[in-house]
C-alpha cells in the first residue's frame, strides 16, 4: 500500500486519503466509495476518483471494525481486473496464515 499511495501525485493521494477519512467516520458508507465484491473470498473495494483517474484499493475484514487493505491500482476498465483480485487473496491468506487463523 505505501508504495502505492507514494505513486499518487499529491491530489491524488489527497483524494483517496479523503475517501478512506469517510469510510473510516462514517456509520453508513456510500456504495460509490466502499462495495464488497461478489464472486471473491469476502473482498471490499475502496473506490476514489481524482478526477479522470480512477483508483481502487482493495482489501477485506479484520473482525468487526478493521479493514486491510492489501494493495491499490489505478483502474483503467469497466470491471476489476482477475489479477487484482487474485493477488488481494492471495494477500489475504497470507495475512490470516501468519495471524494464526485459516
Amino acid at each position: 500500500m505505501e508504495e502505492f499511495l507514494d505513486s499518487l501525485s499529491g491530489k491524488q493521494a489527497q483524494k483517496v486519503a479523503w475517501v478512506l477519512q469517510l469510510i473510516e467516520e462514517l456509520d453508513t458508507i456510500p456504495v460509490q466509495y466502499f462495495k464488497k465484491l461478489t464472486n471473491t473470498d469476502a473482498l471490499w473495494e475502496v473506490r476514489a476518483q481524482a478526477g479522470n483517474d480512477i483508483f481502487r484499493l482493495l482489501g477485506f475484514m479484520d473482525g468487526d471494525s478493521s479493514i486491510v487493505l492489501t494493495h491499490g491500482f489505478q483502474k483503467k476498465t469497466q470491471k476489476t481486473p482477475n489479477k487484482e483480485i487474485q493477488l488481494a487473496e492471495a494477500r489475504k491468506r497470507d495475512y490470516l496464515n501468519r495471524k494464526g487463523k485459516s
